[in-house]
């Protein structure tokens, strides 16, 4: 959805079909991986899809930098020290997926990082749905370019200025 200038605002439906197109996108490549590595917060969703789609193991790899001023100011890149994973360690092709790349910073350091704690990684390719022009590095795969650089505000952001006792009251099912 557009807005006011700088801004792009997403609903779930146009977030959802957006993720189904990257998927198509690297289906379409012939690309084919062994590992969705998901960049954690932002590529949580979209590695969850694509480990159901392509039928691989999801690993997880938090890394952090937008932390200040509500999540809206970059600062240092943070990434976690371990991987969690449901298939064991990193070997093979492994796609890195994130929502989005914006600097560039997470998505140029994080290969350097992982292959030097697995070495039996042959090859590391990316996707991403947002591809910023302000970005120093070109994922592999995206599915829109966006040459203004604009803020996107994704549709789960909207939990980030809640708490639990601001949702609705609910009674358990019997």
């Amino acid at each position: 959805m557009a807005g006011e200038s700088g801004h792009r605002w997403v609903d779930w439906d146009e977030y959802h079909g957006l993720i189904e197109r990257l998927a198509r996108i690297v289906f379409e490549s012939g690309y084919v991986f062994d590992h969705a590595l998901c960049l954690a917060r932002g590529g949580l969703r979209v590695g969850d899809v694509f480990s159901r789609l392509f039928r691989v193991p999801l690993s997880v790899l938090s890394t952090s930098s937008y932390r200040e001023a509500a999540g809206t100011r970059r600062g240092e890149l943070d990434i976690a020290n371990s991987i969690t994973s449901n298939a064991g360690p990193l070997s093979g092709r492994v796609l890195l997926i994130d929502d989005l790349v914006d600097s560039g910073v997470t998505l140029s350091r994080v290969p350097h990082h992982i292959q030097q704690q697995f070495p039996e990684i042959t090859e590391i390719r990316s996707a991403v749905i947002w591809f910023k022009a302000c970005s120093v590095i070109r994922p592999d795969y995206f599915v829109e370019y966006l040459p203004d650089s604009p803020w996107i505000h994704q549709p789960f952001e909207m939990y980030d200025e809640m708490t639990p006792d601001r949702l609705p009251s609910v009674q358990p099912t019997k």
